[in-house]
């Protein structure tokens, strides 16, 4: 069964686009919760047109996120933590942490949106990789400083 996507949906698509999905995935659960509609011929049409007509909306959400990862990509920030004495850090670095960090130096991010790469277990630098918009992803640099 097809139908058109009005929210993003884990695992299964974003938001205006028609995917195939068992009938009662879509009767049962995405339809009666306002996540999706049917795809009749009618639907299809008047979804091509809006999808037209967000064509230049889109464009300007993809270059607002391309620089938002050119700016996040461009700093490092620094994330105090307790150190022992071997140098390993309490704890772990998190990415409210990062948000936080973030926020600090000028930029509005989600934690949600963070996704730290490696494991943080000593002082040092690191990399987590930021989702700014659909495919649009921003590398960010931080830096893990004895408090």
């Amino acid at each position: 069964m097809e139908i058109i996507l009005k929210k993003d949906v884990a695992n299964l698509g974003h938001a205006d686009d028609v995917v195939k999905v068992k009938a009662g995935y879509a009767l049962n659960y995405l339809i009666p919760q306002g996540f999706a509609t049917l795809a009749t011929a009618s639907a299809l049409k008047q979804h091509a047109e809006t999808i037209r007509q967000r064509a230049h909306k889109e464009a300007k959400k993809v270059a607002d996120a391309e620089a938002l990862a050119a700016q996040i990509s461009g700093v490092l920030v620094k994330v105090a933590v307790k150190v022992s004495e071997t140098g390993k850090i309490y704890g772990s670095v998190t990415t409210a942490q990062l948000a936080e960090a973030l926020v600090a130096a000028g930029i509005e991010v989600d934690k949600k949106d963070i996704t730290i790469l490696s494991d943080v277990k000593e002082l040092g630098v690191y990399e987590a990789e930021v989702k700014c918009y659909k495919a649009v992803k921003g590398t960010l640099k931080f830096e893990v400083v004895a408090e």
